[in-house]
């Protein structure tokens, strides 16, 4: 099946970053961890990209992308204090197309309608490469963890809820 080239491609393809396109069907989940089922690739190495506000002063926003593994929750206390702000909460879905040019399921760290403040989970490091949104529902992108920071000018935390009081 062909794919047909989304922004976020003509960006990569125009800085020569390497990248590997894969389609999912969407009926089947749209969710990072169903992409990552779909693609028969572990939900660790699948992130998926949030959009967060901080308000200000002057009753507005201030936006922060986070990316952050499929199977993982983002830490708005850590979040907040990678991005020098006192607190953030989730973007409402609705403003998330008006603010970025994406839909819900769709969302790229490449190519926003404006540039954010990105921070990538420092787990990404821990493989090769790893998949975010292509930019439309039903498109992921396999790209290198170093090669996407570089390109958006993000940055590697530890982003994501400790699991360790399940064990």
């Amino acid at each position: 099946m062909s794919i047909s080239k989304t922004n976020v491609m003509r960006i990569l393809e125009e800085a020569s970053v390497p990248y590997q396109a894969f389609s999912y069907n969407p009926k089947e989940g749209i969710d990072a961890v169903s992409v990552a089922r779909q693609l028969n690739k572990a939900s660790e190495q699948v992130f998926k990209t949030l959009v967060t506000q901080a308000p200000t002063h002057q009753h507005s926003f201030n936006h922060y992308v986070f990316v952050i593994p499929a199977d993982q929750e983002l830490d708005l206390k850590k979040a907040a204090k990678v991005a020098g702000v006192k607190s953030l909460e989730m973007m409402p879905m609705k403003n998330l197309l008006p603010l970025t040019g994406y839909v819900h399921g769709g969302c790229s760290p490449i190519g926003m309608k404006k540039t954010f403040p990105t921070f990538i989970d420092e787990t990404a490091l821990l493989f090769d490469s790893f998949c975010v949104s292509g930019g439309k529902i039903g498109l992921t992108l396999q790209i290198k963890a170093e090669s996407l920071a570089d390109l958006i000018h993000a940055t590697f935390h530890d982003l994501t809820k400790n699991n360790s009081d399940k064990f």
